[in-house]
């Protein structure tokens, strides 16, 4: 769109400041155009939230004050003191009722240069008073001003939008001015040229900001109310087509492609149950009846199982999987690692011999005639079921009638690892599982074109994992713990972070206290060692001796994290825990009590964090985002103790860690949030999902005039992700 000879593509180098050096710096940051630019905004704003001023800070300082202020102020001196071996970089300055000094204790060097007299800076930070009563920052942020913006923020109120100055500007010689002066200008010629992104009736029913006024407030707000709503607007954005991108792969499964309707073979099924040495759980079957739906409509099965450690997936998949082998077609199951593809082999090879299926394995770690005989087995139909790791989707394997794809801990494989394996079958029934529990915003967004399934409720005969908080003087006695039940049939994890010791991080390694524990504290029991950087038959070999009780005693790292079922482990010790994430201690806790005995995590840790869990509250409407992100381990550790079920620590983990966190958007797939936070922006997440949901039901092609925008927009942002989606 061009209006008065500007125009979006203009180059930068159509604002006044911009020449072709600058350009170039521009350039390195990824804006060429105007519009770039537009879209380049402020870290944070300068708002005078009061008539604030040096004298009025003093009174509140010194009664016990314990906040940050921002003050306004010029330069009426600098100067660098030694004290002995020290320097202190000292810079004073006035404002309309008084004065003030900034110090810096470090980088000095680095802040001598940045301030001169007469100099106008926006100083935010801590206050305190020195012995002398003077009103002090140390280490302050500060923002600098020019006399022009000086004068309308003081006498207008005006909130001034700060920009990060990659050192791409600074050396070109753009300033905090001067990029304010360039994104003004901007902003002023530009912004009516945007094309509003939504459908009229959407930002009207939304209450939504118009997306060229939006832009203009995220830059230079008219007051804190428009900043906030324009905030508002650019969340439900990054929001609402998110959803679209699900919507829209929902509908092309649903709409657009024909699945294969499949007979279940009730004798069959009802046989291989019974021949289980377990029952089902209600919650199993419940699942497997969702499944048996899916399977047997015209739609193709596009299934999340979402089930907590040891809640029985595997049987459902296994289960599936009978079914569609049944039908004359192949299963294929993708595990993340080899030693679980490995452990899934074993199970269902056992599980499935009285029933004429045939089980292949496809791993890296095979040799090259195993593997050789592998793909011939897959390609001449042979295997009924593959099961396997990343190796399945290698160009040389290639399938006869792949029916069924189950993907297991689907968050350990990207996007395009899962396409791939999908993309080798013309049908498109797949079947997700996964351990890790998911918080139910969380799933319903980035599973939204899934249909979900949830195993809540264990077997009847487990009984919950007690949790214990250790410090490291009690190791001794931990120890002395694991001796006495192995004597009861006991078997134990010892799990350290690294296999070898690192000079950055002090931990324990698994190799050197092998060697400590097993020839001293734990010299009467069989001690194996398990770590990551052994061949894949060797930890096969570990694991199979482990199972068959062998050792008393597994050392290993991480390894063990995904999906090892050993019956007789019912301890887990793990040291360092304040180092895990909340998710990864709640999956190698999984690896004990799987059978009917009590089990126990142990989870050991530095002294004084045993003494903080005492007195840490764990209700997090008491504790602001400082205390939250200070003191992070002693919260994870803290929920751990306190709730077995991974549904619950989800949520905890979601307040910990955010979503951005939970979910790598390279491995999901979809658009990085730039504003929307999943974990605070639950109402309008949920307002942008119908609203997405609506909108492609009635129009799933998005072609009518309404939806030109949408497909737009889609088109220029998100054509990776529609690629993801399978909707390019």
């Amino acid at each position: 769109m061009t209006q008065n000879g500007f125009s979006l593509s203009d180059p930068v180098t159509k604002l006044a400041s911009v020449g072709s050096k600058r350009a170039e710096a521009f350039e390195s940051l990824g804006i060429k155009s105007i519009r770039d630019l537009l879209f380049y905004f402020p870290h944070r704003h300068l708002n005078r939230l009061t008539d604030i001023n040096s004298s009025q800070v003093k009174k509140y300082v010194a009664n016990d004050y314990d906040g940050e202020v921002t003050l306004w102020g010029i330069v009426i001196s600098k100067e660098l003191i030694s004290y002995s071996k020290k320097k202190v970089f000292k810079v004073a300055f006035k404002d309309s009722n008084g004065s003030f000094e900034c110090v810096w204790f470090q980088s000095i060097n680095f802040f001598k240069d940045k301030f001169n007299t007469g100099e106008s800076y926006a100083i935010s930070g801590k206050p305190t008073l020195t012995r002398y009563n003077h009103l002090q920052f140390a280490h302050p942020e500060f923002d600098k001003i020019s006399q022009d913006e000086t004068a309308s923020y003081k006498s207008d109120g005006k909130i001034l939008p700060v920009y990060s100055l990659p050192a791409a500007l600074k050396k070109k010689n753009i300033g905090d001015i001067g990029l304010r002066n360039m994104m003004y200008e901007a902003v002023e010629n530009y912004t009516s040229l945007l094309d509003e992104s939504l459908p009229v009736n959407l930002v009207k029913a939304n209450r939504l900001l118009p997306f060229p006024e939006a832009i203009r407030n995220m830059h230079f707000p008219e007051n804190q109310e428009m900043l906030k709503q324009a905030i508002r607007r650019l969340k439900y954005d990054e929001l609402f087509f998110f959803e679209v991108l699900i919507a829209l792969k929902k509908s092309k499964i649903k709409k657009e492609i024909a699945g294969t309707v499949y007979r279940v073979d009730k004798n069959i099924i009802n046989r291989f149950i019974e021949s289980l040495p377990f029952e089902l759980t209600d919650s199993q079957l419940e699942v497997l009846s969702e499944i048996r739906k899916d399977l047997e409509s015209k739609h193709p099965l596009n299934r999340l199982v979402q089930g907590d450690v040891g809640s029985g997936k595997t049987m459902v998949a296994l289960i599936t999987m009978l079914i569609v082998v049944k039908n004359g077609y192949q299963a294929a199951l993708m595990a993340p690692t080899e030693i679980l593809a490995n452990q899934h082999y074993i199970t269902l090879t056992k599980l499935l011999n009285q029933f004429d299926v045939n089980v292949t394995l496809l791993t890296g770690g095979l040799s090259g005639s195993e593997k050789k005989q592998g793909n011939e087995d897959v390609k001449s139909n042979n295997a009924d079921i593959v099961i396997g790791t990343h190796a399945l989707i290698e160009s040389g394997v290639e399938f006869s009638n792949l029916g069924l794809v189950v993907i297991d801990e689907q968050h350990r494989f990207g996007v395009a690892q899962r396409a791939r394996l999908i993309d080798k079958t013309k049908f498109t029934d797949t079947l997700i599982m996964t351990a890790t529990p998911i918080p139910r915003t969380l799933s319903m967004s980035f599973y939204g074109d899934l249909d979900v399934s949830v195993i809540d409720k264990p077997p009847a005969n487990r009984k919950p994992v007690r949790t214990v908080l250790r410090g490291e003087s009690s190791l001794d006695n931990i120890y002395k713990f694991i001796i006495e039940k192995a004597g009861e049939g006991y078997q134990s994890y010892i799990v350290f972070p690294l296999v070898e010791e690192s000079e950055k991080i002090e931990l324990k390694a698994a190799m050197t206290h092998y060697e400590e524990l097993s020839k001293n504290q734990l010299k009467s029991l069989r001690v194996g060692l398990l770590h990551g950087k052994m061949k894949w038959n060797e930890k096969e070999e570990r694991m199979k001796k482990f199972a068959n009780r062998e050792y008393d005693v597994l050392i290993s790292t991480t390894v063990i994290e995904v999906g090892i079922d050993v019956p007789g482990a019912n301890i887990i010790l793990i040291n360092d825990a304040n180092r895990f994430g909340l998710s990864q201690l709640h999956q190698l806790r999984g690896r004990v009590g799987r059978g009917a005995e009590q089990a126990y995590c142990v989870l050991v840790t530095k002294d004084e964090y045993t003494i903080l869990h005492k007195k840490m509250t764990f209700d997090f409407n008491y504790l602001s985002p400082k205390q939250i992100e200070k003191n992070k381990a002693i919260l994870r550790l803290n929920a751990m103790v306190k709730f077995t079920s991974g549904f619950d620590l989800s949520e905890i983990d979601l307040k910990l860690r955010g979503p951005g966190d939970m979910f790598s958007t390279k491995q999901s797939g979809m658009p990085e949030f730039r504003f929307a936070n999943l974990a605070e922006d639950t109402a309008l997440l949920v307002k942008a999902r119908e609203d997405a949901f609506s909108v492609v039901n009635d129009d799933h092609k998005l072609k009518s005039s309404e939806n030109k925008s949408i497909r737009k927009k889609l088109t220029e942002s998100y054509q990776k992700n529609m690629e993801y989606a399978g909707i390019g």
